[in-house]
């Protein structure tokens, strides 16, 4: 069945089945690149079509590093702040995070191994998301840092607690949007035939929003403005959102 679907790319970007290439540059300290697929004329990056490189996960991907966290990319980041029992802030960065339901709104984290932020927010029942940008991003690399828990991220990034409305974990003063949790769930994934991983799954039910209205125009929140910094694959990878990049496609029959 044909698709109904309308696309509207923003000028300069190119329709979607010839996606341009832009330049990389530098901004903040960051090195920004976006890649699309072949320029017109048959200039520009190609993917080699001699063949599919296929695996079973569990025998190794035989690639140069693995290719799972480039692939489902980029992620929003889950900036998750914590209480410790004896009162000692948490502050870590998780690349697996989003959100998974509208009413109640949920939000859920997943942590490789059991950590402080899943500890304190199973003991709490609390946390608060931070929303990462740009302009925090050596702020929130710095609070990614393998440090003891009785260390305070918010002093070792130096970044402001500011109290929460609802629940104990403060909220990072300089992020635009936070969003107040309670736990909902926690849970130690597991593979197919049941094993657990070392993988735990935070879910919580957002209790307040934060967001600062310099990103909220006519009502609306603006993406482009908070400008949040994703996720990528790699050790060192991370993307931005951009006006040139932006496409409307509305669902069938709307």
């Amino acid at each position: 069945m044909a698709s109904s679907a309308r696309w509207t790319w923003n000028a300069g970007s190119g329709p979607p089945d010839v996606p341009e290439l832009h330049a990389t540059s530098r901004s903040r300290g960051l090195t920004r690149s976006r890649v699309g697929g072949p320029r017109r004329g048959g200039a520009g990056p190609r993917v080699a079509s001699a063949g599919v490189h296929s695996y079973e996960p569990l025998a190794g991907h035989r690639l140069a590093h693995d290719p799972l966290n480039s692939i489902v990319a980029p992620r929003p980041i889950g900036w998750v702040s914590t209480v410790a029992a004896d009162g000692t802030r948490n502050l870590a960065p998780y690349s697996f995070f989003n959100l998974f339901s509208y009413r109640p709104p949920i939000v859920g984290f997943s942590s490789i191994g059991r950590k402080d932020s899943v500890a304190n927010a199973e003991a709490s029942g609390e946390f608060v998301w931070n929303l990462a940008s740009a302009a925090l991003a050596e702020s929130m690399n710095a609070t990614s840092a393998a440090v003891g828990p009785e260390v305070d991220e918010f002093e070792l990034a130096r970044l402001t607690p500011q109290s929460s409305s609802l629940v104990a974990p403060p909220r990072v003063a300089e992020s635009l949007v936070a969003f107040e949790c309670r736990v909902s769930g926690v849970q130690e994934l597991t593979d197919a035939g049941g094993s657990g991983v070392d993988a735990w799954l935070v879910l919580g039910e957002v209790v307040q929003v934060h967001i600062d209205e310099r990103v909220l125009v006519d009502g609306v929140f603006d993406t482009l403005a908070a400008d949040p910094l994703l996720r990528g694959g790699g050790p060192a990878d991370y993307f931005t959102v951009s006006q040139e990049r932006r496409l409307r496609m509305a669902r069938p029959g709307a």
